[in-house]
């Protein structure tokens, strides 16, 4: 079982699914739905049209270049059956799988540490823009938040008073037997 992958959005073909247009020169262009085949017939380039792998590698939101990318590299040598190199060639394939994500996420994080100090100053014009109808809004949130506090002091000091009777009825018990002894 062989799962090729999508000439347009570069996704998996599953054996049994998708669609398979051959071209006059014998060239074989496999599309994973009909999505993909529409917009191969409309002429599209896959590295314009934002949902496609070419387009995110393209604008730099997915690695480009990654030595696991050789593993994914189709061979096409006949290979005789072997127990002990199947299992090998399993746990290598996991284990290209781990380091492959934990790049995807490294670059993901890398990408998006200056994206944060952008989201923080967009948000900032945003709330600079629209002070009129926040100013009404934080001041009754500062109403509720003295509430709050106010009321966990109250409990605070209602546990201090019930504390300090424990401890005073417990004193006064302690003293009470060291007196009848």
């Amino acid at each position: 079982m062989r799962v090729e992958k999508c000439y347009f959005c570069s996704s998996p073909c599953y054996p049994g699914h998708g669609i398979v247009f051959v071209r006059n020169d014998s060239k074989q262009f496999r599309f994973c739905r009909s999505k993909c085949h529409r917009n191969f017939n409309k002429k599209r380039n896959p590295r314009k049209v934002a949902w496609t792998k070419a387009y995110r590698k393209t604008r730099g939101k997915e690695m480009a270049v990654d030595s696991t990318f050789e593993f994914e590299k189709r061979r096409n040598r006949p290979v005789k059956y072997d127990r002990d190199l199947m299992g090998k060639t399993i746990l290598a394939m996991q284990r290209v799988q781990e380091i492959k994500s934990k790049r995807e996420e490294r670059f993901h994080a890398n990408r998006m540490k200056d994206a944060k100090v952008v989201q923080k100053q967009q948000a900032r014009v945003e709330i600079e823009k629209s002070i009129e109808i926040l100013a009404p809004a934080v001041a009754k949130r500062e109403e509720v938040m003295w509430n709050v506090v106010d009321k966990a002091r109250e409990r605070i000091a209602a546990r201090k008073k019930v504390k300090g009777q424990k401890i005073a009825t417990g004193a006064k018990a302690i003293d009470s037997t060291m007196e009848e002894s």
